[in-house]
């Protein structure tokens, strides 16, 4: 018998393979962390079994049996929402991650972690806004340390959608402004272009070099709404004009 089993009570024995019915656990099975976890990798196992396991202390002490649970399709969805609430950043992150989890329980892990950014250090909000899902990725975009969206800028699950979003911010720092206006992979796209234009720090000459790559029409109706200062918006109309002028001739 292998010592990881606490008895030789078949209900407490982790279902096979093969099995058509994954047993349901005994209190004293639930401290068992391999069992418990061969048990959740059951995707029909009854929600009132994920119950009895959520209500032992000592197992759900387990990182895994936690994000185990929170993943499971027939877990409660009260005990899901309470497990979610309870992890921890990373295993927030790790959760959003996860594909087999419900969509709106990991737009809710996303939400959650990105209210608790602020409490953390900043080597660990580094660190996740080079992990991070896309909406994470978007909210570190607005951190005030450098390292911190420098690293988000980077994050290969952070979209066009998160940049313009970001950019749109009025807490969108000049120093990120000018990276995205500069990036080798963002500031090429005609969307974040348009953003980059409408918002105040953006350099002059990366908004002029944007600005001459536009119809007038159309380069008028973003100076209309920009943010840029009054003074730069000035220019970018007096080149306008001359562009016409130059492509009247």
């Amino acid at each position: 018998m292998p010592e990881d089993f606490p008895s030789e009570n078949p209900a407490q024995m982790p279902a096979l393979s093969g099995s058509p019915e994954p047993v349901e656990i005994s209190p004293e099975a639930a401290q068992n962390e391999d069992l418990v976890l061969s048990q959740l990798n059951h995707r029909d196992l009854p929600s009132a079994v994920i119950e009895r396991i959520s209500q032992n202390t000592a197992t759900m002490k387990s990182r895994k049996v936690r994000l185990a649970i929170a993943v499971h399709p027939q877990a409660p969805r009260r005990i899901a929402l309470r497990v979610i609430r309870e992890l921890y950043p990373f295993e927030l992150m790790q959760f959003a991650l996860t594909p087999a989890a419900a969509a709106d329980l990991r737009r809710i892990a996303d939400e959650l972690l990105v209210a608790r950014v602020a409490s953390i250090t900043l080597g660990e909000r580094i660190s996740l806004a080079r992990r991070c899902s896309e909406m994470v990725a978007g909210a570190l975009l607005l951190d005030k340390e450098t390292p911190v969206w420098q690293a988000a800028l980077e994050n290969p699950r952070l979209t066009e959608r998160g940049v313009i979003r970001a950019l749109q911010r009025t807490s969108a720092t000049a120093a990120l402004v000018e990276a995205v206006s500069h990036h080798a992979k963002w500031s090429p796209r005609p969307e974040i272009r348009l953003a980059l234009l409408r918002n105040a720090h953006t350099p002059l000459a990366r908004a002029l070099e944007f600005a001459r790559r536009l119809q007038p029409p159309l380069l008028r109706d973003i100076l209309h709404t920009s943010k840029l200062p009054e003074q730069t918006k000035a220019y970018l109309r007096k080149d306008c004009e001359r562009k016409g002028t130059r492509s009247g001739d």
